[in-house]
């Protein structure tokens, strides 16, 4: 008869770790292939996004020249040269934060030049995909309120001034726009309404020259 032989616990896993490292050495020749591959997506993952992080500082790099260049062009009076500058940013790098600054520019530019079809558009842009910058919302509202007071649209108008009222209560436009809501209610014949807005500009600017002109207007429309 044989005689068992005890093994000691160092041999038995001594066993188990043989064990371990032949399957281990089966299963890689079996799945070597797999293996590649999936190295393979993790090195493509890896270069891929540092590929993306790159490309996105680039763009906002050459974003940010092209606006700057827009803004030199506008203060020398080349709005047409301006104008094609934004465009191209908002076609090239739409999700930079440059194009933010560039679509409202647009509006302004555009304003400026009395395009008001092309003010609004740009202007309505602005508000619609841009919400975290209060003054530029503010003042694209006063400019769709200019538009549209130009377009013989009085009531809209003055609607809209209330509306950059609303978004910047104490922002530095807010006397021009109370007197733009004025104004136009004025035009509009809702005397009520540009009374309201007249004691407003009393109260809050009371002794600056926005309050002048505002009695001043308000006293030659409602008597007219």
């Amino acid at each position: 008869m044989f005689e068992k032989v005890k093994l000691s616990k160092r041999q038995i896993k001594e066993d188990k770790f043989t064990a371990f490292m032949l399957s281990s050495k089966k299963q890689l020749e079996d799945n070597w292939q797999y293996m590649a591959i999936g190295v393979v997506v993790v090195i493509l993952v890896v270069v891929g996004v540092i590929y993306y992080f790159n490309s996105v500082k680039e763009s906002t790099n050459k974003a940010a020249i092209q606006l700057y260049q827009a803004n030199m062009q506008h203060r020398q009076g080349s709005n047409d040269v301006a104008i094609l500058t934004l465009t191209d940013i908002l076609s090239k790098y739409a999700k930079t934060d440059a194009a933010e600054e560039a679509t409202f520019l647009l509006g302004k530019i555009n304003l400026e030049r009395r395009n008001y079809d092309e003010a609004k558009l740009y202007f309505d842009m602005y508000l619609e995909k841009y919400k975290k910058e209060p003054l530029h919302r503010a003042a694209s509202m006063n400019g769709l309120g200019v538009v549209l007071e130009n377009q013989g649209k009085y009531a809209e108008a003055a609607a809209e001034f209330e509306k950059g009222i609303s978004e910047f209560t104490d922002g530095p436009l807010i006397g021009d726009m109370h007197m733009g809501a004025m104004r136009n209610y004025l035009l509009a014949g809702q005397v009520d309404k540009a009374k309201a807005h007249l004691d407003i500009i009393n109260k809050d600017f009371q002794g600056t020259e926005v309050a002048t002109s505002a009695a001043r207007l308000f006293y030659e429309k409602s008597q007219s």
